[in-house]
């Protein structure tokens, strides 16, 4: 077994290594189109702990968890532009928001059932679910680790973020065929589509450059200082017994910094390798995660699957309501329930098939859920912790 400090670091970063490698060669694509790397980097390393390679509980995990998540959220956060998702429009932020209340409301619900089945501990995995299906992968790890889920109800967690957004982003893509139907059902007003967003200029997605070493100097200047910011604002802050512990904060500040300095000058280091830099430090964390899982609650993932599932409809239904309302064409239903469930990576391309040019307006969504994810997460979460004890 590995159990010195740095031979653990170097295989923990072997495995993200080798599945980032691996998934980024062209003729392995195809095999990870259904089960994504973020799936195997947390698979991996908990199959790795299960079998005695690595040990499943050391002092290095938690040192990893407390110290890089912070930074990772700081250098995905700046990419953020507040600006151009306001451009969005009054109609396609209401359907956004809409989704992301369906999710907080959705969750709550299915758990106050579906907890006599999976167990009251269960709270804090939906809590986690909901930050990802909200925002994305970066929240859910940080959902997860504000509100301390433990690593055995995460772990049935991964797999049900990871079938039912591919599923659900399945189901979309064959509804397109009727959106003319519904729209007109609907009686749609989709000149409301005519102002949106139509290039991707000013969401950070075009003229990415490979990270420099001068550049990764700064962008780990602004996350190290971003991070004993966060430390010192959050010993000041008060605890809150079984609500908000002082890490919780320094998740909640930490954001914040990063948020702060994408209306700084340095938000152009966005196109410069920061969401590179994050997502590797992200993922260098959920290798840590991995790593302390067991297989233990495993044997409830179908009844969590049948869970996702059940919040996916009511979030659904929860949209089509507001469409209803508003007069939303079935496209920003689409764009905006795929940006919250399966985030940026996805959500452009399910709005791109609903109507050409509407795929900025599906990243920037997901952009506004990643935003959103945390904070959303974590009173998602609480909600679950007093159904729990009801």
């Amino acid at each position: 077994m590995i159990t010195g400090t740095f031979p653990l670091t170097l295989a923990l970063l072997g495995i993200e290594s080798a599945i980032l490698y691996i998934s980024g060669r062209p003729r392995f694509k195809r095999y990870f189109s259904i089960l994504p790397p973020v799936f195997w980097i947390y698979l991996v390393p908990m199959l790795a702990s299960n079998s005695g390679i690595i040990p499943a509980s050391h002092p290095l995990y938690s040192f990893i968890s407390a110290n890089l998540l912070p930074a990772a959220l700081i250098l995905l956060l700046i990419s953020c532009d507040i600006k151009s998702i306001f451009k969005l429009g009054k109609p396609a932020l209401i359907m956004m928001l809409a989704g992301s209340l369906g999710i907080m409301t959705g969750i709550p619900l299915v758990f106050s059932f579906m907890r006599y089945w999976v167990g009251n501990d269960m709270w804090s995995g939906f809590g986690a679910l909901s930050g990802s299906w909200i925002g994305g992968s970066a929240n859910m790890i940080a959902v997860k680790e504000a509100v301390n889920t433990p690593d055995a109800v995460f772990m049935p967690m991964v797999i049900v973020d990871t079938i039912v957004p591919y599923a659900w982003m399945g189901v979309l893509i064959a509804v397109a065929s009727f959106q003319k139907r519904y729209d007109s059902w609907n009686r749609s007003n989709t000149s409301i589509l005519q102002g949106l967003p139509v290039d991707t200029a000013d969401t950070g997605t075009s003229g990415r450059e490979n990270l420099r070493p001068s550049t990764a100097a700064v962008l780990l200047f602004i996350a190290v200082s971003g991070v004993l910011f966060s430390g010192f604002i959050s010993g000041r802050l008060p605890v809150v017994k079984d609500i908000i512990s002082h890490y919780t904060w320094i998740i909640i500040t930490s954001s914040l910094f990063g948020i702060a300095v994408s209306f700084t000058p340095a938000k152009e280091l966005a196109n410069r390798g920061a969401s590179g830099l994050g997502y590797f430090l992200l993922f260098f964390v959920l290798v840590s995660i991995g790593a302390r899982a067991s297989v233990a609650n495993l044997n409830i993932a179908f009844l969590l699957v049948l869970s996702g599932c059940l919040v996916v409809l009511f979030q659904a239904a929860v949209l089509i309501v507001t469409g209803r309302v508003i007069k939303a064409p079935l496209s920003l239903l689409a764009a905006a329930s795929q940006a919250n469930i399966g985030g940026a990576a996805s959500a452009p391309v399910v709005a791109g098939i609903y109507r050409t040019g509407l795929a900025p307006t599906g990243l920037l969504m997901a952009i506004l859920g990643n935003v959103l994810g945390t904070y959303c997460g974590i009173i998602t979460a609480q909600v679950c912790r007093l159904i729990s004890k009801a």
